[in-house]
């Protein structure tokens, strides 16, 4: 009789899930994905991308790459939104209460989604990497959000995106 596969804890999958949402991403330099959950059920999902109905950085193009800007700096110069605030726009488009809740994502936030984080009530942060935003983790300790780092050993790096093994 086969062994039965060791099924995934529930970090790993919702980070399977986050990683499988990144695939989706627009942007060129990095992609990511984010999982609002509440009570091991998903509430919304987002990647980063440009907003409804407005062309891709595939399609036309990355602004920050032409300016030659270092990641983590100067976001506001991004057609893009973050996988963050996609997934709390489609919360709220929605209607969804998404206070008290978790959110699994494949890159640490940077200090404009974790602002926005903060004030959706968000009461914990799991990712699979990290993210150049010191400021960012300043602010979400200040707030008492927790941030639990997936071992990098369950990590899988693919194209610009994880998976967990």
């Amino acid at each position: 009789m086969p062994k039965p596969k060791k099924r995934p804890s529930w970090d790993e999958y919702f980070l399977e899930v986050a990683s499988v949402v990144a695939s989706r991403a627009t942007c060129l330099r990095r992609k990511v994905g984010a999982v609002i959950v509440k009570d091991k059920r998903i509430l919304a999902t987002g990647y980063n991308g440009a907003p409804s109905g407005l062309k891709h950085c595939l399609d036309i193009g990355c602004l920050r790459e032409k300016l030659k800007i270092p990641s983590g700096e100067r976001h506001e110069l991004c057609r893009g939104l973050h996988a963050e605030q996609n997934a709390i726009l489609q919360a709220v488009v929605h209607q969804i209460d998404i206070k008290n809740s978790a959110l699994y994502a494949t890159n640490q936030p940077c200090i404009i989604c974790a602002k926005m984080l903060i004030n959706a009530q968000i009461k914990e942060i799991v990712i699979a990497s990290g993210y150049p935003d010191k400021l960012a983790r300043e602010m979400l300790k200040e707030a008492k959000i927790k941030i639990r780092l997936v071992k990098p050993s369950k990590i899988k790096r693919l194209k610009g995106q994880f998976e967990i093994l």
